[in-house]
């Protein structure tokens, strides 16, 4: 190699070395934009916080069924509703400077499927935690707290994470369309193949639901299993539209085929 050729491979490399360290520094820039609205949604979120304990506290009663033992335990469970309350209000904000930073990569027609499969994730996610709220959580800690005819008054922290774990893993169970969407269209599952291991489907969902149920009664398990089944059904409905190329199509195909 003369010196000319080592003279471009290192023009070469500084190059590429300078275009990593801008992608370094653009992601840092997006994660600070995504810090900051997430520590103003926080702060924000103490206005409410109070609040949300309480509506959070409905299932089982009201606050006057639970009880603090710890000293630091109310003003513990402030700062993790807070938190969580903060995380929600910014979540659009933290997943458009992800998109800003992904986006680039992609055409205008898969951007678009994006932006849509955000607004379908986010309305799949409420639905998750809706469900849990209203449907499973009551029926649930009837079952926990009457078992046995001991009286039973929760802690207030122990309740809390009880209730927001349940209700945040529900809302991500109910994201399985959407992740099916994304597989069919990699070409990794189809809607045949899922139709036809329908049986296979609802072993797991029943595997599923044994561990997600925080109760070990067979209607909680049930009540469970039924939404996961419709969307079961639903996904192979998505992968079918995903193979039907109901979304981003490849838009170099008809060059390569002009090629050929």
């Amino acid at each position: 190699m003369n010196a000319r050729q080592e003279q471009a491979q290192d023009e070469t490399d500084n190059s590429e070395l300078m275009t990593f360290w801008e992608h370094v520094e653009e992601l840092r820039k997006r994660l600070l934009i995504a810090l900051a609205a997430l520590l103003a949604a926080t702060l924000g979120s103490f206005a409410v916080s109070e609040q949300v304990i309480y509506l959070l506290a409905e299932p089982i009663g009201s606050v006057d069924a639970l009880q603090s033992i710890e000293v630091t335990e109310n003003i513990s469970v402030f700062m993790r509703v807070a938190l969580l309350c903060g995380v929600t209000i910014a979540m659009p904000v933290i997943l458009y400077e992800l998109l800003i930073f992904i986006l680039p990569a992609l055409k205008a027609n898969e951007k678009r499927w994006v932006y849509l499969a955000i607004v379908f994730g986010t309305l799949l996610f409420l639905a998750g935690a809706a469900f849990a709220y209203f449907i499973m959580l009551p029926s649930s800690l009837t079952f926990l707290v009457d078992f046995l005819a001991v009286e039973t008054k929760p802690r207030l922290s122990s309740y809390i994470n009880f209730i927001t774990n349940l209700i945040f893993w529900m809302g991500i169970g109910f994201q399985f369309p959407l992740i099916v969407f994304a597989l069919a269209k990699l070409n990794v599952v189809s809607a045949r193949t899922l139709a036809k291991g329908w049986r296979y489907g609802v072993v797991i969902i029943s595997i599923l639901a044994a561990i997600i149920t925080p109760t070990v009664d067979p209607v909680n398990m049930a009540l469970l299993m039924a939404p996961l089944c419709l969307l079961y059904m639903l996904s192979v409905f998505f992968a079918y539209l995903a193979t039907r190329g109901i979304g981003p199509k490849d838009e170099d195909a008809p060059e390569r085929n002009n090629s050929n």
